[in-house]
C-alpha cells in the first residue's frame, strides 16, 4: 500500500518559499523577467483571468499581480522541494494569479536559465491544476503559507471561490452577447467576409 505525502506545515513551506523567492529575486535575469511581462502585457489577453478583478487595468496590475505569481510559484516550489511531489505542489491558487503565473511560464528559455543558476525548480502544471481541481478560498493552505512567507495578501487579487464564479457568470452573461460562450472557449463569430 501507497501513503500519499501530507502537505507539510504552512510554515515550514513558508520558510522554503521564502529562501527560493529571495533567490529567483537576487538572480540577474529576473528582473529582465518581470520587467518583460509587465511591458508586453498585450500579450495578456484573457477571458476571465484579469477581468474578475474590478475595475482591472493590465497597465496598472501587471505588477502586483507578476509579484503575487512569483511569491504562489515559489510556494510550490516550495512543497516540491519538501515533499517531491509534484501533484502536491500544484496548490491553488486565485485565478487572476494562475493566469499570471502561465504569462510568467511564458518566459521558459530565461525561467530555464534562473532555475539552473539557482538551484530551483518553476513547479507548475495546467495538467495537474485540473487533476487537483481544487478551487483557491480564502484561509486555505496556500493562503496560510502566503502569508507566512511574505505577508498579507492583497484582496484586490486574492478573490475567494465563491465571488470569483460569481464574477464569471457575470462575464458569461456579458461575453454571450457577443456570441463568445463556454468561458470563453467557444466563439460564434463569424469573421467570413460579406
Amino acid at each position: 500500500m501507497t501513503i500519499a505525502p501530507a502537505l507539510p506545515a504552512p510554515a515550514a513551506v513558508a520558510a522554503r518559499a521564502h529562501e527560493i523567492h529571495a533567490a529567483w529575486q537576487a538572480d540577474t535575469e529576473m528582473g529582465v523577467v518581470l520587467d518583460g511581462c509587465a511591458r508586453y502585457s498585450s500579450d495578456w489577453d484573457d477571458f476571465y483571468g484579469g477581468p474578475l478583478i474590478s475595475t482591472y487595468s493590465v497597465a496598472r496590475d501587471a505588477g502586483p499581480l507578476l509579484d503575487t505569481a512569483l511569491r504562489v510559484m515559489a510556494l510550490k516550489t516550495a512543497v516540491y522541494e519538501l515533499t517531491a511531489d509534484e501533484l502536491l505542489a500544484e496548490l491553488p491558487e486565485p485565478v487572476p494569479v494562475d493566469v499570471t503565473c502561465h504569462a510568467l511560464c511564458a518566459q521558459f528559455t530565461t525561467l530555464s536559465r534562473i532555475q539552473q543558476r539557482t538551484g530551483h525548480l518553476f513547479v507548475h502544471s495546467t495538467v495537474n491544476e485540473h487533476t487537483v481541481a481544487t478551487p483557491w478560498d480564502t484561509g486555505d493552505f496556500t493562503h496560510q503559507a502566503c502569508e507566512a512567507a511574505f505577508g498579507p495578501v492583497n484582496e484586490r487579487y486574492w478573490i475567494p471561490a465563491a465571488e470569483a464564479e460569481r464574477r464569471r457568470q457575470i462575464l458569461d452573461t456579458a461575453y454571450a452577447t457577443i456570441g463568445i460562450t463556454d468561458r470563453g472557449m467557444t466563439s460564434a463569430i463569424d469573421y467570413a467576409a460579406p
